[in-house]
This record gives C-alpha cells, structure tokens and sequence, in this order.
C-alpha cells in the first residue's frame, strides 16, 4: 500500500503493455523477440510498430461452461480471443498459448473473432431441455473492446439473449457499453441484466500503462453514469488489486463510483499464473524499477510465498495478513459508500427459446 505519485519509467510499445513476444509453453522450440545492437536484417528484433490484425475464429459452439467454486456462474461467452485493451495482468493471456501465439504482445495484436457468434447462440438456446441460468458476458477478453466497435458482435449476442429473454451479466472496461444501452436497458426492466464497469485506478497515468488501450478512468465513470441514468443496474469490479500500485486508491476509487451511479462493488487481488508471472515482472521492471521488489515480495506474502496460488477459495483473494488488510479496507469503505456485495440476483422466468412459437404446439 502506498500513496507516492507514479513515475513513469515505461519501455513499452506505444500503446502495448507486454514487452516481449515470448513462444507458447506448447511449442517444440522457444524464440524470444530481441532488440540489440548487433548488425543484420533486422527480422528477429522486436516489430516497434505492431498492427492489429483480427482472424475469424472458427468453434463449433460459444457457451463455456466452468464448474469453479470461485465464481458465481457456470456458463459464459467470450466474442473474441485476445484483448487489444492489452492488460499487462489478463488471466486469459496464456489462452493464446492454445493456438500456437504468444501470451505477450500477440495476445494484444494477434486477435480472433467469433463472427458466428450470434447464431451459435441462437442454435444453443434453441436446444430442446436447455435450461436458462445467467451468462456472463466478458469473463476472460473484453466483449466491448475496440475492434467491436466495428465487428459489433456483442451487440448481436445481446440481441439473441433480449429476443429469448435471457438473463446476462456483463463484465467491460469500456464505454462502448452505452452503444446498446437501448438494449440493456428494456432488459433490466425485466430483471434480465446488469453491468459491471472494471476501474482499476483513477490515475490516467497509471491506467494507460495498465491498460493500454482501454478507455480512461473518466470515461469509465461516465459510462456508469450513463448505464445508471438507462434504468441499468451497474457495479463495480476493481480487478485487479496490486499491491503497492494501485491498493492505495480503493476508498477513493469507491467514493468515485457510487458517486458515478455504481451500486454494487467487488475485487479481484493480481493472480499471475502461467506466462503472466514472467510478463508481469517484466513490466514492473520497465515502468515500476523502484517497487519491482517490494510489490513482488507482498505478492508472496498474499500467496503463501509465491507469486500465485491456483487453489480453490484463494486464487481471487488471497491469503495472509496484508491480503485480510485489502479485505477490511474494501469492505469498511463499501460500507461508507453505501456500496452491496456483487451479486446474480436475474430473473430467468421469462425465458423462451428463441425464434419459438408460444402457441405452437411440439411434438
């Protein structure tokens, strides 16, 4: 915890969080991007001026299901694989490991598109003795982020879920969730939908280098603002919690948002598994060279002396004295903010399969 001014110190690529282009786990051979001095044709050192490029993704269904006791849904759709919003801390980052890429600047640069998304869905909701229960829209990447401004894929997924009458709860960093706020809207009236807006930090500064892509602090609250204003029940997800770089900001960062509209608010303490510890510490080296060693040595001491625990019950909170201090602190200023507990109170009795007849008879 700390309330000292950022100083920025950053190496990254413009507009990139990840600092290398590291091979997945799965691959046979390992190559690492490089920037040195030695003369030659430049075709192994880092690109300094990657283009997003977006590819269709190709699966044969689009509803995920979990069984984890860690989070309150069993079901969810993600449009897009990989995130340009280009979170240094994405836990969806070794994911891309599965497709032969990077979980570094490939999983900010190198996207897939779920283009069927809408009809997969529609096909799915359609199935005899399917059984509505909440989805959660945006678990792993963004569903708002920058390139479906363009594709508008989440915005055709709401349409199949709000013709079916489906409930849904959204997770985004970005503001293009007012787009279909005209959607959102006629389902909240219904108990079908609620949004949950991540700020991870008021600082500017500090989130642009966090999330590089992702729409600013103030657009983030205005975004609240104006879900609250459509009648749409909107909270607050501030994920995640790094110690000794954005812990110092939770009672002001709740203030701000209950002021917003927000009235629901949870967190998510840093967890770093896989690839993302190794890009992590990179990342604190570039920008944080002063904390590197003070933020990773709290990080052990909220996982029992490494830097993640992947078990149940403690992979999102963390344990230890200093992971109880971040607890009481955001539960005492919930509290003054008259801020409740994130919560899957949906209404899934209106539910009809899409595309269906009521007064059509089966067989």
């Amino acid at each position: 915890m700390t309330g000292e001014p950022i100083e920025i110190h950053t190496k990254q690529l413009k507009g990139r969080a990840a600092l290398s282009n590291a091979s997945g786990r799965y691959e046979c051979q390992q190559y690492v991007a490089t920037e040195d001095d030695w003369p030659g044709d430049g075709e192994d050192e880092l690109n300094t001026d990657l283009q997003t490029r977006v590819a269709p993704d190709r699966s044969r269904s689009i509803i995920a299901k979990n069984q984890s006791p860690d989070i309150p849904f069993d079901r969810s759709i993600n449009p897009y694989r990989g995130c340009e919003h280009g979170c240094i801390y994405c836990f969806a980052r070794p994911g891309h490991a599965w497709l032969g890429l990077s979980p570094g600047l490939d999983f900010e640069t190198k996207l897939f598109a779920k283009h069927g998304a809408p009809e997969l869905l529609r096909k799915e909701l359609s199935r005899k003795g399917y059984k509505p229960r909440i989805i959660a829209l945006g678990t792993a990447t963004d569903p708002y982020q920058p390139i479906d401004r363009r594709l508008k894929i989440t915005r055709r997924i709401l349409e199949v879920l709000a013709e079916a009458s489906h409930p849904v709860s959204i997770v985004t960093k970005s503001n293009l969730v007012l787009r279909d706020a005209d959607i959102l809207s006629e389902m909240a009236k219904r108990n079908l939908a609620k949004v949950y807006l991540s700020v991870t930090s008021l600082d500017r500064n500090l989130s642009r280098i966090m999330e590089p892509r992702a729409p600013t602090p103030l657009r983030r609250l205005e975004a609240i603002e104006g879900l609250a204003a459509a009648g749409i029940p909107v909270g607050v997800l501030n994920a995640p919690l790094i110690p000794a770089i954005n812990d110092a900001e939770i009672e002001e960062l709740l203030k701000a948002t209950a002021s917003a509209g927000a009235k629901s608010a949870s967190y998510v303490l840093l967890r770093l598994p896989l690839e993302i510890k190794d890009l992590f510490e990179e990342w604190l080296e570039a920008n944080f060279p002063d904390r590197k060693k003070r933020v990773l040595n709290l990080i052990r001491e909220t996982r029992g002396g490494a830097l993640y625990d992947a078990n149940w019950g403690k992979r999102m909170k963390g344990e230890g004295h200093y992971a109880k201090l971040i607890a009481d602190r955001f539960r005492l200023a919930s509290k003054r903010y008259g801020l409740g507990a994130r919560d899957w109170d949906l209404s899934v009795e209106h539910f009809q399969a899409p595309g269906r007849d009521e007064n059509q008879l089966t067989l």
